[in-house]
């Protein structure tokens, strides 16, 4: 009985068929492991649903590698055949592989999230859905002045983050940097044009420096980054026309244009208040009278003479 058994394990049949069988379900059980764990965060039903029929479809594939793997002896020149037309197929869906590869990277990578605010592939806008081969944006921009809807769906291949760089607006810290530059004529009060900045600036978008300060500390904790100033603050520059101040602030990446219309109302008006002790300046030409250019002009017969 015992010979029979090492007899049977001998077998070099019995030893390719326990083989496979151990194969096949190794698998299958890492491919309902991807669909339980990975497939199921897919919350689109029919991307879903494509997601698992793309994960049968590579389990079927593996099987049918790992039994030309097994039986390549018996095969012989099949599975020569099956390399060459594998190779191909691949290279006829390098794009498709690329985009399933770059959805791997965004579910893992932390790319971006649905919601997000990112440029992707040179598009600009906001994360409505990611497919396993695309990204769907909804877009802003374009023929929209600012960061404001334009009603166009983009779908972008998910291979593009291997491709181009990734802009995301709003990550792990949802705040930009934004300024606003107001000209004022020389001769007026420099230092309450500063002061009227610096309040507009804290009164409009100073309730968001607290809570940005918290979250760039906490992408201190996380990436090497310096300190970095989030309260309003006012710098200045004179050239040949004028002196240009500049308000520098942090806005959510959502109200850029909002707090920015607010804050040039607001300034319009307190400089309004100020009775001439404020005036903005515009550009200016002086024209210049050319000096006078005496000609004399001689007819031929006086010049052959």
């Amino acid at each position: 009985m015992k010979d029979n058994f090492y007899e049977i394990l001998n077998n070099p049949v019995i030893t390719k068929v326990l083989f496979l069988s151990l194969g096949i379900i190794i698998i299958w059980f890492v491919i309902r492991l991807v669909q339980r764990n990975l497939f199921s965060r897919i919350k689109e039903n029919e991307h879903r649903y494509r997601a698992r029929k793309f994960g049968h479809f590579i389990g079927y594939l593996l099987t049918a590698l790992l039994f030309t793997i097994v039986f390549s002896d018996k095969l012989g020149g099949l599975t020569v055949a099956f390399g060459v037309a594998g190779a191909g197929i691949a290279f006829a869906l390098q794009e498709v592989i690329a985009s399933f590869a770059g959805w791997l990277a965004i579910m893992f990578g932390g790319f971006y999230k649905t919601g997000d605010r990112v440029q992707l592939g040179g598009m600009k806008g906001d994360v409505m859905d990611i497919g396993v081969l695309r990204t769907t944006l909804m877009e802003t921009g374009q023929w929209v002045d600012g960061d404001l809807y334009n009603g166009r769906i983009v779908l972008v291949a998910n291979s593009f983050v291997f491709k181009e760089p990734v802009f995301n607006y709003s990550g792990d810290f949802p705040f930009l940097w934004d300024e606003l530059k107001i000209p004022v004529q020389y001769g007026s009060d420099y230092d309450l044009a500063k002061e009227i900045l610096l309040k507009v600036g804290n009164e409009v978008a100073g309730n968001l420096s607290e809570e940005s300060q918290a979250k760039w500390h906490s992408l201190q904790r996380k990436y090497r980054l310096e300190e970095a100033k989030t309260e309003p603050m006012v710098s200045l520059i004179a050239n040949d026309n004028w002196v240009e101040f500049t308000l520098r602030y942090v806005v959510d990446y959502k109200q850029r244009r909002g707090i920015k219309t607010e804050m040039f109302t607001r300034i319009l008006k307190e400089v309004d208040a100020t009775n001439g002790a404020i005036k903005f300046a515009s550009a200016t030409f002086q024209l210049v009278e050319p000096s006078g250019i005496d000609v004399y002009l001689k007819n031929r017969e006086s010049k052959q003479n």
